[in-house]
Parts: C-alpha cells; structure tokens; sequence
C-alpha cells in the first residue's frame, strides 16, 4: 500500500511541475486581459475604433485604430503586433501618455505578419517599469471594420462612432 502512495504522490509532483513550466511567463503580470472582438469597443474605461482608409493599392492601405478613455484611471497607453505561430511581437506604438485620446495608423499589410494587436493599458501613477494594468487583444482587424476612400469620410466616422459609444449609444460587445 505505501509503494502505491509514493507512485500517486510522484505522479502528482509531475503534474503539477509540468504544468507550472508550461505557463506562459509572458502573461504573468500583465494585468487584466480582454478580447476586443468588434470594429467598436467600449469597456473596461477605454473606447476603441477601428477603420480603414483604401489607398491606391494594398501597400497604401492604412488601417486606422482610433483609442479614447473612457473613465478608466489610465495613463498611458502601447501597441503590438503579435504572430500567433511564433509568439514574435513588434511594437507598433510605444508607450506614451493617452491623454484625451489618439489615432493610430498602420499599414493593412502589417496584419498579414503580426495579426494579432495587443492594445496595453498602464495605470496613472506606475513607474515606467510597471507593466499593463489592462490589455485588449484583437485576434486580427475585426471584419466589421468599415473602408473609407477618403480621409473626410473616415474622421467623420470616427468621430461619430466614439461619441455614440462614449454616450451609450453605441454597439459594445
């Protein structure tokens, strides 16, 4: 009977070490972690939205993330781009004041590399070495995200979109 304990407790101690080395580390410490899903996001004190400004071709072609608070106590904010396969990031924005809000732009041919955005969120009063608070994540550029042939047409829906967001109106997920 004591030889079958021993093998039930080895057994266990495996377990439980392999699945303390499979963890991840990069997620460690990296604060709340929400899936972003839609063209339009509202939560957890930020609004984001997404549209695409056509070029001439697909290497012109911008997409562009507009991000606001939204009563959320952030400070700052960062950008990457993940590659699902290799877990490689590229940083798309470094980390810098989120202020009342800002647009980032990217090519649309960055998506095909590193579709996955990561969208980090640090609280106000953490040091620069401090990690996200919040992160949303956008498993590529959410298929509602409407085109646009002209800059015009994209700020006005930009605008329009976060403020229907910002006061209830808007679609959240």
């Amino acid at each position: 009977m004591t030889h079958w304990r021993h093998v039930v407790q080895f057994v266990w101690i495996v377990t439980f070490s392999a699945t303390l080395i499979c963890v991840p580390t990069s997620g460690l410490g990296q604060g709340q972690a929400v899936h972003g899903e839609n063209s339009s996001f509202l939560g957890n004190g930020v609004a984001m939205v997404w549209g695409v400004l056509r070029g001439k071709g697909e290497e012109d072609t911008q997409v562009i993330l507009r991000i606001a608070p939204a009563g959320g106590a952030f400070a700052a904010v960062s950008l990457e781009g993940v590659d699902p396969f290799t877990q490689q990031r590229r940083e798309i924005l470094a980390r810098r004041p989120l202020g009342n809000g800002l647009d980032v732009p990217t090519p649309r041919a960055s998506f095909a590399d590193f579709p996955r955005r990561e969208i980090h969120f640090y609280a106000a009063g953490g040091g620069p070495a401090s990690g996200p608070s919040l992160t949303v994540y956008f498993m590529g550029l959410p298929d509602t995200s409407p085109e646009f042939a002209s800059e015009a047409a994209l700020k006005t829906y930009l605008d329009d979109t976060l403020a229907k967001l910002l006061t209830g109106k808007g679609r959240t997920p």
